[in-house]
């Protein structure tokens, strides 16, 4: 659809919809560079990963350690991703001014992340993918429109 908002680099514009962009956040007590840092270490149990990916430089790092596969996931993670996911987007969106009118500005458009790296969290390249990032995004949205961040 033409009238789409959509994102995936930082530097492009809605590049704050992106997990990659520097924005810090405020979670568990603990605070993680970017949303992408925050979800990827939540991935796994052992803490020590965890503050691992914490303290990573990148969060294209930060993913890559995340999506190692010769660490063990947390058994729960398919049933606890989404909810991870929003969490750490409702955060971004909630503790930074500049960036907390940015979704609401977007009106009703679908919230689009544009690539064809990824079909889960993205739409595949070619709409077919679940765009999950998009509707969590689309979610925010209508949480702070009648004012309920979170």
């Amino acid at each position: 659809m033409p009238d789409d908002i959509r994102f995936y680099r930082t530097a492009d514009a809605y590049g704050c919809f992106s997990n990659f962009a520097p924005y810090p956040i405020e979670v568990d007590g603990k605070e993680w560079p970017t949303s992408e840092h925050y979800f990827q270490a939540q991935k796994f149990l052992d803490s020590e990963r965890r503050e691992r990916i914490r303290h990573t430089p990148s969060p294209m790092i930060a993913a890559r350690l995340g999506r190692d596969r010769k660490a063990r996931l947390r058994p729960d993670w398919e049933q606890v991703k989404l909810d991870i996911m929003r969490k750490a987007v409702r955060a971004k969106f909630a503790q930074h001014d500049d960036i907390r009118g940015v979704p609401l500005r977007t009106g009703a458009a679908a919230i689009v992340e544009h690539t064809t790296n990824d079909r889960f969290w993205g739409d595949g390249g070619d709409g077919s993918g679940k765009n999950w990032l998009g509707r969590i995004l689309m979610e925010v949205r209508a949480e702070f429109a009648i004012g309920n961040p979170g």
